[in-house]
């Protein structure tokens, strides 16, 4: 794989490893959580903002075919971090995840295809993902409409995979 995949993959790796320290044991470690939370975001932000941004520009402004899951996915992830965690939610996160990462990694995987289309100009592109700041973090919210956006989140996503 070439740099930007490696890059990320090993960024996912770092945050599989935090969530499943967070969830280890019969209560959520939060000092786990919390940098899971804040990585992953600022994860998001990376492919959101830089990488499925660039693709669509040197596309001529045509959006990869994956990016409208991705994009999908990405928003069932943040509305997950909102409340404040339960071991329910953070297996729902876990199961988005498992489905999620194979889009990206790998031979085939938005990461490859990326970097293809960087060509010669993938070292700058790797540094703009590098450079994305931390992702400001707001206090957890408990309350109905965190639900309501969660399970309209997981509904539009259900929606999407039954094409």
């Amino acid at each position: 794989m070439g740099r930007v995949a490696d890059f990320l993959e090993g960024d996912h790796a770092r945050l599989d490893g935090l969530l499943a320290r967070a969830t280890a044991g019969e209560q959520i470690e939060l000092e786990a959580f919390e940098l899971f939370r804040e990585g992953l975001l600022r994860h998001i932000a990376m492919e959101e903002k830089i990488l499925l941004t660039d693709a669509r520009r040197r596309r001529a402004g045509e959006p990869l075919q994956i990016a409208k899951r991705l994009r999908v996915d990405h928003g069932v992830l943040a509305a997950l971090l909102v409340p404040t965690p339960t071991l329910e939610l953070l297996e729902t996160l876990r199961e988005v995840l498992v489905e999620h990462h194979p889009l990206e990694e790998g031979p085939g995987g938005v990461y490859e295809l990326c970097e293809r289309l960087a060509g010669d100009e993938v070292d700058a592109l790797l540094a703009r993902i590098k450079e994305v700041p931390r992702v400001p973090v707001a206090a957890h919210f408990d309350g109905p409409r965190a639900r309501e956006s969660i399970e309209n989140h997981l509904r539009a996503r259900a929606e999407l995979l039954e094409k």
